[in-house]
């Protein structure tokens, strides 16, 4: 099945920028939507931004103007660029990808890990 690995979150003051980054691997057969779920303590996962194979990007309202997501097809990544952050972005960042394999070829979602992102004084 389809691994994600997350990587780029830690502590940072507000105004300030992180890049997550996230790599896909496991016989990767097809990729299409890959995105950015955030989680904060006592609340729901919601939906950061998620951009299709052909680039085309969605955001949350919050992260508008402030965060750009991207992907690189050939290394089968994608990225999070987080600039002005807010302590409201504080949270548990999840890398998402649709994807299928060779053994399992059928679309499904995939989850990452998580990493932390802090936003503090």
């Amino acid at each position: 099945q389809v691994q994600l690995v997350e990587s780029g979150g830690g502590l940072v003051q507000p105004g300030g920028s992180l890049r997550l980054s996230c790599v896909a691997s496991g016989g990767i057969r097809t990729l299409s939507d890959m995105g950015w779920y955030r989680q904060a303590p006592g609340k729901q996962r919601e939906l950061v931004a998620d951009i299709t194979s052909n680039g085309a990007a969605d955001y949350a309202d919050s992260v508008k103007g402030r965060f750009t997501i991207s992907r690189d097809n050939a290394k089968n990544a994608v990225y999070l660029q987080m600039n002005n952050l807010k302590p409201e972005d504080t949270a548990v960042y999840y890398c998402n990808a649709v994807g299928s394999t060779w053994s399992r070829p059928y679309p499904s979602p995939y989850w990452g890990p998580g990493t932390q992102v802090a936003v503090s004084s």
